[in-house]
């Protein structure tokens, strides 16, 4: 498998994608809310950045199956998977909220191989190959250091459910009460590539999906970080809930999260 070449189109179609998106910033179009959830929405941006990376993927991968946020195409069995959330953070660019972004991912064997990621408010894209480190905008990144939850910018994100936004409430309390400081920014793949730079130091949330996680994941794991879920088992991208850090403060956010 040329995961180069794969690498390649991810980052074009993210780009184009990730463009398209900033440029209607300000004209997101009809806002729908999925299955009747006002706290869910999404927008004829989502739904045409979606496509334009399909049709990238589609261009030069034909036989390539697809896990999208917005179609939902089911994939085929053993085949390479391409995980894509055309528009993480939708609720933030519906407002006119500049945090939001692309997120590809891309799996082959079982395995996530690829991750892109791409900010077109700040034009940063970071980008993962399994084995081959983490970047942003071409320069290696790298977790943060930081040893102690106590001294700890962490952050999480709530999902659209009233009744997963109350269970994430009882984590967020435990974590105000422990590290220096808590913040959400509304985008879970973001959230990830902070952690993956050094810029948070921890991550936690229930409730996603995998093109939520799928590429970030990568990202945080290639750039040194630490990922599981609240159990501290390995994390699948089909499972629900995710903690990522540094690795260094990873079994007090876990005791934190279980007790």
């Amino acid at each position: 498998m040329d995961f180069e070449t794969i690498l390649g189109v991810a980052v074009k179609a993210a780009r184009e994608a990730g463009g398209y998106a900033a440029s209607h910033i300000k004209s997101a179009g009809e806002i729908r809310y999925k299955g009747g959830d006002v706290n869910n929405l999404v927008t004829d941006v989502d739904e045409r950045c979606e496509e334009i990376i399909i049709a990238g993927i589609r261009r030069s991968f034909p036989d390539h199956s697809v896990l999208a946020e917005e179609s939902g195409e089911h994939p085929e069995k053993d085949a390479c998977l391409w995980l894509v959330d055309p528009l993480d953070g939708t609720t933030n660019f519906a407002h006119g909220f500049p945090v939001f972004c692309v997120s590809i991912g891309v799996m082959f064997g079982g395995e996530i191989k690829i991750g892109v990621v791409y900010d077109p408010c700040r034009d940063e894209l970071f980008i993962a190959e399994k084995g081959r480190g983490a970047f942003l905008n071409g320069k290696g990144i790298s977790v943060s250091r930081v040893g102690t939850v106590q001294s700890s910018l962490v952050t999480t994100g709530f999902a659209s459910s009233l009744a997963a936004k109350e269970h994430n409430l009882r984590y967020f309390q435990r974590m105000l009460g422990s590290a220096q400081a808590v913040r959400r920014m509304g985008s879970a793949a973001l959230d990830l590539c902070y952690v993956a730079c050094g810029r948070f130091d921890g991550f936690w949330e229930p409730g996603l999906n995998p093109w939520d996680t799928a590429a970030g994941e990568l990202i945080v794991k290639e750039a040194g970080g630490t990922v599981t879920t609240f159990s501290g088992e390995t994390h699948n991208v089909h499972d629900k809930d995710i903690v990522a850090t540094n690795g260094t403060i990873h079994k007090e956010m876990l005791d934190l999260l279980n007790n």
